[in-house]
C-alpha cells in the first residue's frame, strides 16, 4: 500500500493568519455592543419593526465604520499598545500587520461605511457615523486619552453615536428619546471602563496614560464608578415616557443590579473584571428591553 502524503501550502497558512490579523485590527466584541445599540433605537423611531433590508444595511454601514475608526485607533496607539500586557498581542505589535497597512485598511473602512450608509439609508445617518469616526480617532485617541483623566467621560460620545446613527436611519432625522440613549450610553461609558482600568492599572500607568485610577487611586476612582452607575440609572428612567411597563421594569431591576454592583465593587476592588462584564449585561438587556417594548406594545 503506497502511503498518503499530506503536504500543506504555506501560502495558505499566510493568507489565513493575515485575514486574523485584519480582523482582529477592527475590534470584533466593541462592534457586537456597538451594534447592540443601533438596532433598538431604529425599531422605536419606526415604531415597529423597521423592515430587513433597512435593518441589514444600517448594521452594515455601522460595523463598516466602527472597525475603520478601531484599526485607525491601533495605528496610532501602537505605541501604548507595545507596552500594556493586555494589548502587546495585538496585530501591529506583533508586526503581523504594518501601521501603514493598518491606516490604509482603516480609512478605507470608514470611507466605505460613509458611501455604504448614504446609498442605502440618508445622508444625516452616514454623517453621523463618520463623525463617530473622526471623534474618537482625533479627539479621543490623539489628545484626550493622552492627556486628561476625563478621557473616557469625553469620549463616551463616540460610544453613542450608533444610537443617533439608528434613529437617523429610520427617520432621516434626531429626535428627544434617541438623545436620551444616546445619554444612557454617555454616562454607561465611564465606570464600565472605569472597572477596566482597575483591573490593569499598572498596564496605564507603565504607558503614561492618564486613566482616572492611575492618577487619583483606587478609592477615588471607585466613587466615579458608584456615581455613574447612579446616574446612568437614573437616566434610563427617562426614556421611560415613549415606552411601555416592559421597559421600566427591566430599566428598574437593571439599573439596582448596576447600583448594586457598583457598591460592592467599593469594598471588593479586585472584582472588578466582574463589574465590567455586568456593565456589558446591563447596556445589552437595557437595549434588548427597548427593543422586545417598542415591538411587543
Amino acid at each position: 500500500m503506497s502511503e498518503r502524503v499530506t503536504i500543506s501550502d504555506p501560502r495558505a497558512r499566510g493568507s489565513s493568519a493575515t485575514l486574523r490579523a485584519y480582523v482582529e485590527l477592527t475590534k470584533p466584541r466593541i462592534i457586537e455592543l456597538l451594534l447592540t445599540t443601533t438596532f433598538p433605537p431604529m425599531i422605536v423611531a419606526a415604531a415597529g419593526w423597521p423592515g430587513w433590508w433597512l435593518a441589514v444595511a444600517t448594521l452594515i454601514g455601522g460595523t463598516l465604520s466602527a472597525a475603520g475608526a478601531n484599526a485607525i485607533n491601533q495605528v496610532l496607539d501602537a505605541d501604548i499598545d507595545k507596552v500594556m500586557r493586555r494589548t502587546r498581542g495585538r496585530p501591529i505589535p506583533t508586526q503581523r500587520v504594518e501601521g501603514r497597512h493598518a491606516l490604509i485598511f482603516g480609512v478605507a473602512l470608514g470611507v466605505l461605511g460613509f458611501a455604504w450608509l448614504w446609498a442605502t439609508t440618508n445622508v444625516l445617518a452616514a454623517s453621523l457615523s463618520t463623525a463617530g469616526l473622526l471623534f474618537y480617532v482625533f479627539p479621543y485617541t490623539l489628545y484626550l486619552k493622552r492627556s486628561t483623566t476625563q478621557n473616557i467621560v469625553i469620549g463616551g460620545a463616540a460610544g453613542g453615536v450608533p444610537v443617533l446613527v439608528g434613529w437617523a436611519a429610520v427617520t432621516g432625522s434626531l429626535a428627544l428619546p434617541a438623545w436620551v440613549m444616546f445619554a444612557i450610553v454617555f454616562f454607561w461609558t465611564p465606570p464600565h471602563f472605569w472597572a477596566l482600568a482597575l483591573r490593569y492599572e499598572d498596564d496605564y500607568r507603565a504607558a503614561a496614560v492618564p486613566m482616572l485610577p492611575v492618577v487619583v487611586g483606587r478609592v477615588t476612582t471607585l466613587d466615579h464608578i458608584a456615581l455613574y452607575s447612579v446616574v446612568t440609572a437614573g437616566v434610563s428612567l427617562l426614556l421611560a415616557p415613549w415606552m411601555g411597563w416592559i421597559y421600566l421594569s427591566a430599566a428598574v431591576v437593571l439599573g439596582a443590579v448596576l447600583i448594586t454592583g457598583a457598591m460592592h465593587l467599593r469594598s471588593h476592588p479586585q472584582e472588578a473584571m466582574r463589574y465590567f462584564t455586568a456593565t456589558n449585561v446591563y447596556l445589552a438587556g437595557l437595549f434588548l428591553a427597548i427593543a422586545v417594548d417598542a415591538i411587543v406594545l
